[in-house]
């Protein structure tokens, strides 16, 4: 992905320069992965630019930073002004943003103890992560030689950069397969999650997704797909999923804010299902895009409207 640069990024309060925001090379998010972020979206609607479930986000956020024993030094609702000002300054209708809280410059030793607790925010133009056609042909997917992180090793239910590297080992070995993506098994061999995505799926009509056990991401897009399977009336159940199952279901997809909702066409080259998008994902899809491109009722209240721009305090 090339970065499609705006104009701004908020630092600790203040909007810098895209080119200008920088850390020390000593810091030491670079050496231990000690950061915390979020991926969410704002979505173009009739009404204007409009950030999904945008609250939740940062309920998470600080949920990650108190895994981990960070301490973010604002409060959820300068974070929340601070993404609304930060789209807006940037003049963005469509984009994905990343709020990052990381351990700063101070020493060098793994315990971060003196280490500041800096946060940045960016935004910025980003098309369909797995690709435009993905969202009806589907994705050629396999099942990784690499397994998600066991429980009690690294929190998986945090969203941590350092947990990361296991999604990178993951995405690599699938791109190096001739795959797009790839899905990882928890250490008992039960399905996890893709590298940076959930997965349901589909068998017999029913809705079937990993629970948290699996070590996998609490999503929020996930959240939401089971919330409009509900509205559906499509049945929905968390339990493990073994292997085999994936290759006998009728239908398969990712979830996540980056992936939004991205059907899965071929596993470890067995065909799912047509081979393409199914009936039950093409309408939990339809309802999604619905919803947050304003194109029907907001019900949920999952939207939070951009204000218009405003003058900008570098």
């Amino acid at each position: 992905m090339a970065f499609n640069k705006v104009e701004y990024i908020w630092m600790n309060g203040k909007m810098v320069k895209w080119d200008d925001a920088r850390i020390h090379v000593l810091s030491h998010v670079v050496h231990y992965g000690s950061s915390i972020f979020e991926g969410q979206r704002c979505y173009k609607t009739p009404k204007g630019a409009a950030c999904f479930r945008l609250m939740e986000h940062i309920d998470r956020l600080w949920d990650s930073c108190k895994i981990y024993r960070m301490v973010i030094p604002f409060t959820k609702q300068q974070i929340f002004d601070a993404i609304l000002e930060l789209v807006a300054v940037n003049n963005l209708e469509d984009c994905y943003i990343r709020p990052v809280v990381y351990r700063g410059y101070d020493t060098l030793g793994v315990d971060p103890g003196n280490c500041p607790i800096d946060v940045a925010i960016a935004a910025w133009n980003w098309g369909k992560y797995l690709g435009p056609e993905a969202m009806e042909r589907g994705v050629k997917v396999c099942v990784s030689s690499w397994n998600r992180n066991a429980p009690n090793t690294t929190p998986m239910m945090a969203k941590a950069g350092a947990n990361y590297m296991n999604g990178q080992l993951i995405k690599m070995e699938a791109l190096a397969r001739g795959c797009v993506e790839g899905i990882a098994l928890d250490v008992y061999g039960n399905v996890s999650e893709g590298s940076g995505e959930n997965i349901f799926i589909v068998r017999n009509g029913v809705l079937v997704t990993p629970p948290f056990s699996a070590s996998i991401l609490p999503g929020i897009t996930r959240r939401t797909i089971i919330k409009l399977a509900e509205e559906l009336g499509i049945k929905v159940i968390e339990e493990n999923i073994p292997r085999e199952a994936l290759y006998i279901a009728d239908e398969v997809f990712f979830t996540g804010s980056a992936a939004e909702v991205s059907p899965i066409s071929e596993i470890d080259g067995i065909v799912i299902g047509p081979g393409r998008r199914g009936p039950i994902t093409e309408k939990l899809q339809k309802r999604f895009f619905e919803i947050i491109e304003g194109r029907a009722d907001d019900i949920y209240g999952w939207l939070t409207f951009v204000p218009a721009k405003k003058s900008v305090k570098v």
